[in-house]
């Protein structure tokens, strides 16, 4: 924290290099006295108030420093169109070319379209409708390498009408957007007659404004996105800041819950595209949310989606509600990398929102650890098995070892190729019912009370006593002998050792 002294100083050291503005961390100390430094040297003094982040105070300079950077002076256009307004492009380069404009992103989305597309094809106006290139004709055009040259050339690539069953199509001309070296999509004509050379030149130089145009809409959302996840990030963590941030959010009148959304891609599944499909999911649960309570907020944080979700109040009712959007949204969105989600407890107030946070994110990892049908789940109905997960972190973390009959009986069956601790838990698992647990393990019920009888032997329990099954059927989930999904267990060798002996 620097006094005003130093801030004194400061300012006139700024004067002399030309900066038009100083900003410190609010408050600040004997304001007024400073008052009269920064009428003196002409920088302006800017306290950042309480709560906000410099992060978001570096990207709202940034939007608003790219603003007016091309274009006329004093408005926001990029070669006399309106800046980021792709629709209004898409006209103006359909009257350049006499022919009916679709600009689409690396994914063949259609981002924008021009009017006049009744004078296209059908297979134009599917596109429009449905807001990306059908894919039977993607396919297509991959398999007569037209991607790949549209990518390679800087020049407008004419495709000719494509041939697929009895669809009549116009030929197409088309040519990629680039920034430097980065593709971010493409524009396409549906042609009724061939581009003359200046208007293929004319093609060529609207290319290199609608890349502008699509840096700016990017730079704008990359800022509010920014912006969004920041004010979600402090919120969450429940500090100083956090009323502030719900503030600005309009989430401040009322109780909140805490939703994360996560994902299990396999081992083998390409960082690109499960990136891309984080920041996908992120932005549908956004408006998804947004259709049911349209004051919720959305960030992407690292590899999980947090979602603030206001609700009237604490009861299980609405904690089902929580969970019946939750499932919903995934129902819609398919089940491609495995998206499930976990929800926390109601913060009633802004200090509460870190304990919700850690509940959304403690049901999320039993889900995730589990192989169950189970998608989404509050943590009231995982409370048990995140406990179990916790203890056994607890224990590997302490480097525990398995002792008592667990571990007597697990060195027992590795010296004599034995199933007692099978037995065992086959026989908790049916409350002490020898036929069901004699059935479960596929052996005759004569001699599974043999084995019962050896368990109580080898193990040195007494399987009457109630605190001993206890003992024994947490110390099985947490070495991983449980193996029904629930994430209690996590799978064999996971959890704490057997002792030698």
């Amino acid at each position: 924290m620097h006094g005003p002294d130093a801030i004194a100083r400061l300012l006139r050291e700024l004067a002399v290099a030309g900066a038009a503005a100083l900003v410190v961390r609010g408050p600040v100390e004997d304001g007024a006295a400073l008052d009269g430094v920064a009428a003196e040297t002409g920088v302006a003094l800017l306290s950042l108030t309480r709560g906000a982040s410099w992060a978001q105070l570096a990207a709202m300079l940034r939007t608003l420093l790219s603003e007016g950077d091309v274009g006329e002076s004093g408005r926001q256009t990029l070669g006399g169109v309106p800046s980021g307004d792709l629709f209004a492009l898409a006209n103006a380069i359909a009257t350049l070319l006499d022919a009916p404009i679709t600009i689409e992103d690396r994914r063949s989305r259609i981002l924008a379209f021009s009017g006049r597309q009744d004078e296209a094809d059908p297979v134009r106006v599917e596109s429009i409708l449905s807001r990306r290139v059908p894919e039977r004709y993607l396919r297509l055009h991959e398999e007569h390498g037209v991607f790949e040259e549209l990518y390679r050339s800087g020049k407008p690539v004419h495709i000719p009408p494509p041939t697929l069953d009895d669809e009549a199509a116009l030929p197409r001309a088309a040519i990629a957007v680039r920034a430097g070296d980065e593709i971010l999509g493409s524009v396409w004509a549906a042609l009724r007659k061939p581009l003359t050379k200046e208007r293929e030149e004319a093609f060529q130089e609207a290319a290199k404004l609608v890349a502008l145009h699509m840096l700016r809409l990017r730079a704008g959302t990359d800022a509010e996105n920014r912006l969004r996840a920041d004010l979600v990030t402090t919120a969450l963590e429940g500090g100083p800041g956090a009323v502030e941030a719900l503030g600005r959010l309009g989430l401040a009148d009322g109780p909140l819950l805490v939703m994360a959304l996560g994902i299990e891609p396999a081992e083998d599944a390409d960082h690109a595209q499960v990136t891309a499909e984080r920041q996908r999911l992120a932005g549908a649960l956004a408006v998804h949310l947004a259709a049911v309570q349209p004051r919720s907020a959305v960030a992407l944080l690292g590899d999980v989606s947090y979602a603030l979700f206001p609700v009237p109040q604490d009861t299980a009712a609405v904690r089902e509600r929580a969970v019946q959007v939750a499932s919903n949204f995934l129902e819609r969105t398919g089940d491609q990398l495995g998206a499930v989600v976990g929800i926390g407890s109601v913060a009633g107030e802004a200090a509460a929102l870190a304990r919700s946070r850690a509940n959304a994110d403690r049901a999320l990892r039993v889900l995730s650890g589990g192989r169950g049908p189970r998608r989404v789940a509050a943590i009231a109905d995982v409370y048990v098995d995140a406990l179990l997960l916790e203890i056994r972190d607890l224990a590997i973390a302490n480097h525990d070892e398995l002792s008592g009959p667990i571990a007597r009986l697990a060195a027992y069956d590795t010296r004599h190729n034995a199933h007692l601790v099978e037995t065992l838990r086959a026989w908790l698992d049916a409350f002490g019912d020898v036929v069901t647990a004699s059935a479960n393990v596929f052996v005759h019920p004569n001699t599974f009370r043999y084995r019962i009888r050896r368990v109580a032997e080898v193990g040195q329990i007494d399987l009457q006593d109630p605190a001993a099954r206890f003992a024994a059927m947490l110390q099985l989930r947490l070495m991983g002998a449980y193996d029904d999904g629930g994430g209690g267990g996590g799978g064999k060798g996971k959890g704490p050792r057997p002792a030698a002996g």
